[in-house]
């Protein structure tokens, strides 16, 4: 018999299954700059629009913690890390409960019970997105040689 693996799997490069696990740092910041920009967002909405205590207290604290959770890992990604799959997952949690706690909540105007779901929404789609494609990433795509 011979010792000739048969398996074309075996037979991949240390280069090609990096290549393949790797993640472009410079593109996932930007989704990190636009989830603490919808953070920023929804911290001004409540004193931009017709607003309750509850609504104002709520979007602030929501939005203050999306918007340090999102910075957070917008400078992870760039010192060429990956961004923090917890972190990312908390900031999910924190678009999740913006997307629905106009429901919960009374928030005294419409236009803010749009603006606060809407920051919501994107929050927890990027921040989804984020959470998912580091989790799947071995390492940044400009990771820096070890010795």
């Amino acid at each position: 018999m011979s010792d000739t693996p048969t398996d074309p799997e075996t037979n991949r490069t240390t280069e090609t299954d990096r290549r393949n696990n790797t993640l472009d740092t410079d593109t996932m910041q930007w989704v990190s700059a636009i989830v603490a920009l919808a953070g920023l967002g929804l911290v001004a909405y409540p004193f931009m629009f017709e607003a309750t205590e509850a609504a104002i207290w709520n979007d602030t604290l929501t939005g203050t913690a999306i918007f340090l959770l999102a910075g957070y890992n917008f400078v992870r990604l760039s010192r060429d890390r990956l961004a923090s799959v917890g972190v990312a997952s908390l900031t999910t949690l924190l678009g999740l409960w913006a997307l629905v706690s106009p429901a919960v909540i009374e928030m005294g105007s419409g236009v803010l019970t749009t603006t606060t779901a809407a920051g919501g929404l994107i929050t927890a789609a990027l921040s989804a997105y984020n959470a998912y494609a580091n989790g799947k990433a071995d390492a940044p795509d400009h990771a820096p040689a070890r010795a």
